[in-house]
């Protein structure tokens, strides 16, 4: 999920960008001090919420955010101002939320959740995950190249866990069966994990991957996998599956193994 912050002050700005990173909530914060630089951005990235600062010389944030609703009408939009007298102007174009400034994180943290807990999105797969046989990802139809043979078993593995949380510990161990998770090996995991979320954010489905607090998890509403439509008993995966699965990584024989005792009840 990726965020922008508008706002002509850059100090001000600086602070919100790390205020919004910290939060957790997204995987991407970018910052503009330009308005017509923010509309720009927008044209070309899915955004899901906006922090814009209402008095601004080149363009107000009331203007701005009627032409960045017009780009995506899905977009949440929250205003930070000094002047409260904006309130009543702010909620006239819609607005999700409201702050004034200086910026206080604790407040910026509870407005962020609340909007966040109440956007009506519209889940949209983001890419697709083969698993039967050897397994690739593909995004509108083309294969993803990974730089790293690591890095796309990594989310191979977290793509097997379902939706499940990982710690980079648990990541370690199906990745090096036999190795020793050490200060030289943590280094090694930050290098995978930094590589899997460059090739993720060049295809621009980064969203595909949450990372929190030093643990990991696949968002399976925006993959389409076939382990997971044969789980929920697809007629078409079924029939596609040919008792191999993932046959690169010697983790994924549990996983096999489970699919050949259903495939027999089937």
């Amino acid at each position: 999920m990726r965020a922008i912050c508008v706002d002509d002050d850059e100090m001000v700005l600086d602070l919100t960008i790390s205020f919004m990173e910290e939060s957790d909530f997204f995987s991407e914060v970018r910052g503009f001090i330009s308005a017509k630089e923010a509309i720009e951005y927008m044209k070309n990235s899915k955004v899901s919420l906006a922090l814009l600062d209402v008095d601004m010389p080149e363009m107000d944030g009331m203007t701005l955010a009627g032409k960045l609703r017009e780009i995506d009408p899905k977009l949440s939009i929250i205003f930070l101002t000094g002047y409260s007298q904006y309130a009543v102007d702010a909620f006239k174009v819609h607005a999700e939320g409201y702050l004034l400034k200086p910026i206080e994180k604790d407040k910026l943290f509870e407005e962020l959740s609340y909007v966040l807990d109440n956007r009506d999105e519209e889940t949209k797969t983001l890419a697709t995950a083969r698993t039967f046989g050897n397994f690739d990802l593909f995004v509108g139809g083309q294969s993803v190249v990974f730089k790293r043979s690591k890095s796309k078993e990594l989310l191979a593995y977290l793509i097997d866990q379902r939706g499940g949380t990982v710690t980079r510990a648990e990541a370690f161990s199906a990745l090096w069966e036999d190795g020793l998770y050490d200060r030289s090996m943590q280094k090694q995991m930050d290098v995978i994990i930094r590589s899997l979320k460059d090739t993720l954010k060049e295809y621009d489905i980064s969203d595909i991957l949450e990372i929190k607090s030093g643990s990991m998890r696949i968002n399976t509403e925006l993959i389409e996998c076939d382990m997971y439509d044969y789980l929920d008993g697809d007629e078409n995966a079924i029939k596609s599956y040919r008792g191999v699965y993932m046959n690169s990584y010697y983790w994924a024989s549990m996983t096999e193994g489970m699919l050949l005792d259903d495939r027999i009840d089937y």
